[in-house]
This record gives structure tokens, C-alpha cells and sequence, in this order.
């Protein structure tokens, strides 16, 4: 069983390194939105202009998306952090079944560091970026494949972007709603009170985590 729950203090979440990845891609990833946006929306393209810069900024944003991640791998903050990520346990199906039936009460979504949608979000996006990578490349460097995979390609991008505007918008409207969640990426730590809550098999830095017993 758990410990009783402790109140006041604050806990570390996030490393230096996790948090500097975590800035870093959004910014590239936002910068890749925004100039996909202003090619795509005539509306935006006329208020812009200058098409050949958005365009590179565009294709260059896209490909940056993973280089801050591949930096990152050198902390070995980031490399605990994402293989919690990669871990999806007992309770997270019982977080996903408790979400599907919307029961938000806190005993019936048992979490660790990441709940579950944060790890199926995490598997989702790397898995676009990869693609949306790869369909790019084909559709700026013209010679590498045939017209018909340039065309397959260009059909899979667009529509891929949008499904990733998409769930951005998602991602980004749910860390608005906790601010505490924000706090923790911004500061590297939280409330004890919120992460108990929130994430009770998770332990601090120093003790060893509920989720991996």
C-alpha cells in the first residue's frame, strides 16, 4: 500500500536537461506549425509573403524537431524519463479504462511519473516526427525517389499535419488547465500535495518509485 499522502514542500520533477529538450522542441515544433500554416492558408500566405523564406524555415524547423531529444540522450535524467515513457504497466490500462468510463476520481487512475496518456501521447508524436521527417526529405530533395512517391509522400505529410496540429492543440489545452503541470516544466518541481495526487506511485529522486515494485 501506499504511503499516507505528505502535505506542503515541493518535490523535483524535471531536470535542467529535461526541461532545456522539452523548451527547445516546442519551439521548433511551433516555429514548424506556424510557417506550415502561412503556406498552406491563403489567407496567412498573402499577410506574410515572402514564400521562399517561410519555406525554409519550414523545412529546416522540421528537420531540428529531433535534434534536441538526440542531444539530450547525453543526461541521464532524460534517459530515466524516457524509459518511464516506455514502460506502460498494469495501471496504466487501468487509467485508460478509468478514463474511458470518466471516472475522475483520483484512486481510480493510478499513475507514476507519466500517466498513460502522456506515455501514448510521448509514442504517438515520436512516431509522427519520424514520419513527417522522412515524407519532408522525399518531398525537398526531388531526386531521391519517383514522382509517385513524391506524391504519396506530399499526401501523407499534409494529412499527418494536420492530425499533429491537432493533437498539439490538445496537448497544449490540457497542460493550460494545470497549472501545476506547467509549473513543474517551467521550475522543475511541484507541489508534494499535487504530485501525490496526481501521480501517487511516483516517488522523489532518491526513493525507489511505487510503478516499479
Amino acid at each position: 500500500m501506499p504511503p499516507p499522502p505528505e502535505t506542503g514542500g515541493r518535490v523535483r520533477r524535471f531536470s535542467g536537461p529535461v526541461r532545456w529538450v522539452h523548451r527547445t522542441t516546442a519551439a521548433l515544433t511551433l516555429l514548424c506549425v506556424a510557417t506550415a500554416a502561412c503556406l498552406y492558408v491563403p489567407q496567412l500566405a498573402e499577410l506574410v509573403g515572402r514564400r521562399h523564406l517561410v519555406v525554409t524555415l519550414h523545412e529546416w524547423s522540421g528537420l531540428m524537431i529531433p535534434v534536441p531529444l538526440l542531444a539530450g540522450l547525453f543526461a541521464r535524467s532524460l534517459r530515466a524519463d524516457l524509459g518511464r515513457l516506455n514502460r506502460f504497466g498494469p495501471h496504466d490500462r487501468q487509467w485508460l479504462r478509468a478514463v474511458r468510463r470518466r471516472d475522475h476520481r483520483a484512486e481510480s487512475r493510478p499513475a507514476g511519473k507519466f500517466n498513460a496518456g502522456q506515455k501514448l501521447y510521448a509514442a504517438w508524436i515520436a512516431g509522427a516526427v519520424l514520419v513527417m521527417v522522412g515524407t519532408g526529405l522525399l518531398m525537398w530533395f526531388t531526386g531521391l525517389a519517383p514522382l509517385v512517391w513524391r506524391t504519396a509522400a506530399t499526401f501523407v505529410h499534409d494529412w499527418l499535419a494536420l492530425a499533429i496540429g491537432i493533437v498539439l492543440g490538445g496537448h497544449i489545452a490540457m497542460a493550460l488547465a494545470d497549472p501545476e503541470a506547467r509549473r513543474g516544466m517551467r521550475t522543475g518541481s511541484v507541489e508534494r500535495r499535487w504530485a501525490r495526487r496526481e501521480h501517487p506511485l511516483w516517488r522523489e529522486p532518491g526513493e525507489r518509485s511505487l510503478e516499479d515494485r
